[in-house]
């Protein structure tokens, strides 16, 4: 498995924005205001991520106190975080679109509140992506010391 393209994370922000701006633009008004517990769910998903990467790292370097890790649960985790990066720039950019569509109604106290809690959920969709590419980093099998040949 490869290692996940930051570029092509950035594209799929991008892509997911555009669609969702277009979209909101004739829909907005028929739709609730954005949950703000996406925020907080998100940023648990981010710090479970990043702590598992942690974990996972200092079981693959074998570090004292620590158990061996199961290959195949390693691949798993790759898998996870490949997949949890790809989901957050997609939601990342839905809330990005959400906060693009509402920039010209800031007045008003619906997009006001979906600007904000918008903002805060493609935040937290970052910090998402950069501990599941974190996570993915530390997946990754330790290459030879510098000595060896």
């Amino acid at each position: 498995m490869k290692p996940s393209n930051p570029g092509v994370l950035v594209g799929l922000v991008v892509v997911f924005a555009l669609l969702t701006w277009g979209l909101l633009r004739q829909f907005y008004s028929m739709l609730p205001t954005l949950p703000w517990t996406a925020i907080p769910t998100t940023l648990l998903l981010a710090v479970g991520e990043a702590y598992t990467g942690w974990l996972t790292r200092a079981r693959i370097l074998r570090h004292p106190g620590t158990k061996p890790v199961e290959p195949l649960a390693v691949a798993r985790l790759a898998a996870l975080a490949k997949a949890t990066a790809y989901a957050g720039a997609a939601f990342g950019g839905v809330f990005a679109g959400f906060v693009l569509r509402v920039l010209d109604l800031l007045d008003l106290d619906k997009p006001r509140q979906d600007a904000f809690v918008g903002g805060g959920s493609f935040v937290a969709c970052v910090i998402l992506v950069c501990a599941a590419l974190f996570l993915e980093h530390c997946c990754r099998v330790p290459g030879k010391p510098s000595g060896e040949t």
